[in-house]
């Protein structure tokens, strides 16, 4: 059987029922805050539970054990997991992350406040991604609403380490067999299927001097003066990447940045130790480990071409790995997902949707390596840009919000029915 016009319209008028109750479900997640770093955000997967309940939702909680989310250096992590079987047929997770970047300052909203201004709601992960732990909840409802005849099943997979990777959060989950979908939409905006992204190399590089006094500078060897010669020799290979581009639409170029500096123990000393964390994107077509090999051998080059005061130590540095995410790359099986999104996309929103690329790393990627097709889509603008995701005054238009959870309930209709 197949999805007719009468039930989409039929999802349609139970989503707009229910709206009010969608946007209270999602004050009450983006309420609960799950700052990474620190990274404690077992509390919001037992609140996010809790207020699945009345829903009929049971979620299983996955807790990933203490030690290991500590070495990883972060808090508590529990992974949650709804199953929702209807009869023989193929799984299709729907996966949100829960965790977010610490809000940091310039807010004109309270980060954590859920309040709604102007048809939008503000606050830390109301665009990335916690709308779409109510997209996601309330398309499958929706379905469900329907009682109509479906094969395979829906899983909401609702995790909490994006940030630092998702090796803890869907990862975790398939490392350990507790899921294995046939196919998947993670969270996303509304106005295009998101079908590749880049990849991320993480490192941490600590340039070791030795400390001296300001007024004898000659007595040591200055760790920052190392540091800057080895960042400009970094930074400089972001003219070479230009000449390096994606054939996939909506990535262009890789690009090294640089964002976090620490060093140095006192204004009239210098410094003997200074440390930076480079974030290197990699488009789909690059190999990580050449990526990397070649980083490497661009900060030993610079470090050895760094002449330290006469009698001054030669300069020690180390490199470590802090993240390693291989691009996604589409999979052919992605086509149903793809078709159906573009299609009730184009209805509900009044465009079309186009399929490309984000420059972006996503938990998608660790269920494409395990040969499950995804996409992804949900809740947000057109632009990562617009939501202010990451940046103060994050907002989630709520007509995006109940149009994409239109989509979302359309598109598993058509691939259950």
């Amino acid at each position: 059987m197949s999805a007719t016009d009468t039930q989409y319209q039929q999802l349609d008028t139970w989503i707009d029922a229910h709206f009010d109750e969608q946007v209270k479900f999602l004050q009450a997640l983006v309420q609960v805050p799950t700052d990474t770093p620190p990274g404690n955000n077992a509390p919001h997967a037992e609140r996010t539970a809790e207020l699945l309940k009345p829903m009929g939702f049971e979620a299983e909680k996955h807790a990933v054990p203490e030690a290991d989310v500590q070495a990883y250096g972060l808090e508590s992590i529990t992974n949650l997991i709804v199953r929702r079987k209807y009869g023989e047929g193929k799984t299709i997770a729907l996966n949100a992350h829960g965790d977010v970047v610490p809000p940091g300052e310039g807010w004109t909203h309270p980060p954590y406040g859920g309040e709604i201004h102007g048809g939008a709601m503000y606050g830390r992960a109301t665009a990335v991604s916690k709308c779409d732990f109510s997209t996601f909840t309330f398309a499958t409802r929706a379905l469900e609403s329907l009682q109509a005849p479906l094969k395979g099943g829906v899983e909401l997979h609702f995790t909490y380490d994006e940030e630092f990777g998702g090796e803890m959060g869907p990862g975790w989950l398939l490392a350990k067999g507790l899921t294995k979908p046939d196919l998947m939409i993670a969270a996303g905006f509304s106005y295009q299927v998101v079908t590749a992204h880049n990849g991320c190399l993480q490192m941490e590089v600590t340039v070791q001097g030795e400390m001296s006094h300001a007024a004898i500078p000659d007595s040591g060897t200055d760790a920052l003066q190392g540091a800057v010669h080895i960042l400009s020799a970094l930074l400089a290979l972001n003219t070479q990447y230009l000449q390096v581009t994606s054939k996939v639409e909506g990535i262009t170029h890789p690009y090294l940045n640089v964002g976090l500096i620490e060093g140095g123990t006192n204004t009239n000393v210098v410094p003997g130790k200074v440390s930076f964390k480079l974030d290197r994107r990699m488009i789909p077509e690059e190999n990580p480990a050449e990526v990397e090999a070649s980083i490497r051998q661009t900060i030993a080059d610079a470090a050895a071409s760094f002449k330290p005061p006469r009698g001054g130590h030669e300069l020690k540095v180390d490199v470590r790995r802090m993240l390693l995410a291989n691009a996604m790359k589409p999979l052919a099986g992605n086509q149903p997902l793809v078709s159906a999104i573009q299609k009730h996309g184009e209805q509900v929103f009044g465009e079309a949707i186009p399929a490309l690329g984000t420059p972006l790393y996503t938990d998608v990627r660790l269920y494409v390596e395990r040969g499950i097709p995804g996409v992804i889509y949900g809740a947000g603008p057109r632009t990562v840009l617009e939501s202010n995701a990451k940046r103060a005054d994050e907002h989630v238009q709520l007509d995006d919000l109940r149009r994409a959870t239109k989509v979302v309930a359309r598109t598993l209709l058509d691939l259950l029915a």
